[in-house]
C-alpha cells in the first residue's frame, strides 16, 4: 500500500511533544514541567541577587535566598491550590491507590494556576517582609521584577505537555491552516469510529488492533506520539487532515507574560521609582495582558464564567485592580533605585 505523502515543513504543527526530559524507567524522568519551574525559580533568584548586591533594593545576600524561598513554596502551594479550587475542586476528593495517592497532590500529571501562584507568592512576600521588617513594598517590587521569566517558561511547559489549547481557528482557515497553527492527535479519543481519511492506516496496524474502531483509533494516536514506531510518520500525514486546526495560546501567552512583562516594567524602572510602583505595572500590565491573550485560548472545563467572560478574565481584572491598589500605595513610599539610573 502507499503511505500518505508527508506532511510539508510550512504544514500546521501535529503536537507529538515527549513531556519528558528523557526517561529512566517507563513513567519515572524529569519532566520539562519541572524542568521549566526550576529553570524560572534560578533566574529569578539571579536577577534578585544582581538587585540586591547592585545597591537597587535594601537586602542582603541572605535576605534574597530566604525571599526565593519564601516564593518557590508560594508559587507550589498557590499555583496548585489555585488550580485545583478553580478548575479542578473535585480533585480534593480524589484518592488513588498510586503516588502521590491523592488528586491535590499530582503535580507530575500538570496543573498549576498562575492566577494562584500570584496570589500565593503575595502572602510569601507578606510573611517575608514581616519576618525581615522589610517594606512590603519593596520586596513586592523586586519579586515581580523577577517572575516573567518563570512565567514564560510555566507556559512553554504548558506547550511540551499538550495541555491549555488555544481556541480553534475559523471555519474559514481550517481547510489549509497557517503554519503557526497546532494540531492534537489527542482529539481522536473524541471520535466513535474511524474517519474514511484514516482508514488505509488499517493496514498499518496490528492484526490485534484491527478488530474494532475504537481499539484502531487508540492504536493510531499511540502511535502519533511514538517516533520510534515505524509507521508514525504515516500516521501523522493521515491524521493531520482530519484534525481541528488551534491557535497556539501558549505561546502567545508566553510572550506576553514573559518578555513582554518584562520589558514594560524595565521601562518604567529605568530611573528611581516609589516602592510599590513595580509591583503595581506588574499587575495592571499581567491582568491586561492575560485579558487579551485569554481571547485566543480555550476556556477551562468545568469552569466559572460571567457571561463571556471567563474565570482566568475575571481573574485577570481582578490583577487590574491589584495594581490601582499598589500605584495608589506607592505614593506614600520612599523611592528606590532605578536599574539604569539608581539615585533620583
Amino acid at each position: 500500500m502507499a503511505c500518505p505523502p508527508l506532511p510539508s515543513i510550512l504544514a500546521e504543527i501535529v503536537h507529538t511533544l515527549d513531556p519528558f526530559v528523557f526517561e529512566i524507567g517507563p513513567g519515572l524522568g524529569p519532566r520539562w514541567y519541572g524542568t521549566a519551574y526550576l529553570a524560572g525559580f534560578l533566574l529569578g533568584w539571579l536577577i534578585l541577587r544582581w538587585l540586591a548586591t547592585s545597591g537597587r533594593i535594601p537586602l542582603d545576600r541572605r535576605q534574597v535566598l530566604d525571599l526565593v524561598t519564601n516564593v518557590i513554596v508560594g508559587v507550589i502551594v498557590g499555583g496548585r491550590l489555585g488550580h485545583v479550587i478553580f478548575y479542578e475542586p473535585h480533585l480534593l476528593v480524589e484518592f488513588s491507590d498510586s503516588f502521590p495517592f491523592w488528586g491535590l497532590l499530582a503535580i507530575n500529571k500538570g496543573g498549576m494556576s498562575s492566577h494562584g501562584g500570584v496570589i500565593g507568592v503575595a502572602l510569601a512576600i507578606i510573611l517575608f517582609a514581616r519576618r525581615e521588617k522589610v517594606p512590603i513594598l519593596v520586596a513586592g517590587d523586586a519579586v515581580a521584577f523577577s517572575v516573567p521569566w518563570g512565567l514564560m517558561f510555566g507556559r512553554l511547559a504548558n506547550w511540551v505537555n499538550g495541555e491549555l489549547w488555544g481556541r480553534p481557528l475559523p471555519e474559514s482557515m481550517q481547510v489549509d491552516p497557517p503554519w503557526w497553527s497546532v494540531k492534537y492527535p489527542e482529539e481522536l479519543t473524541l471520535l466513535t469510529r474511524v474517519p474514511v481519511q484514516l482508514e488505509p492506516l488499517r493496514e498499518l496496524a496490528p492484526a490485534t488492533e484491527r478488530l474494532s474502531d475504537e481499539r484502531l483509533l487508540a492504536w493510531i494516536q499511540a502511535t502519533a506520539y511514538d517516533h520510534a514506531n515505524s509507521a508514525h510518520d504515516a500516521v501523522i500525514a493521515a491524521i493531520a487532515p482530519v484534525l481541528t486546526a488551534y491557535y497556539p495560546s501558549q505561546f502567545f501567552q508566553a510572550i506576553a507574560e514573559g518578555p513582554c512583562l518584562l520589558v514594560l516594567m524595565a521601562l518604567v524602572w529605568l530611573v528611581p521609582r516609589r516602592a510599590g510602583m513595580i509591583a503595581g505595572v506588574f499587575f495592571a500590565g499581567y491582568g491586561v495582558l492575560r485579558y487579551t491573550t485569554e481571547q485566543f485560548r480555550e476556556p477551562d472545563s468545568p469552569v466559572i464564567a460571567l457571561g463571556f467572560l471567563t474565570l482566568p478574565m475575571l481573574l485577570s481584572a481582578t490583577m487590574v485592580a491589584l495594581g490601582v491598589m499598589f500605584f495608589t500605595l506607592s505614593r506614600r513610599s520612599q523611592p528606590i533605585g532605578g536599574l539604569v539610573r539608581k539615585t533620583a
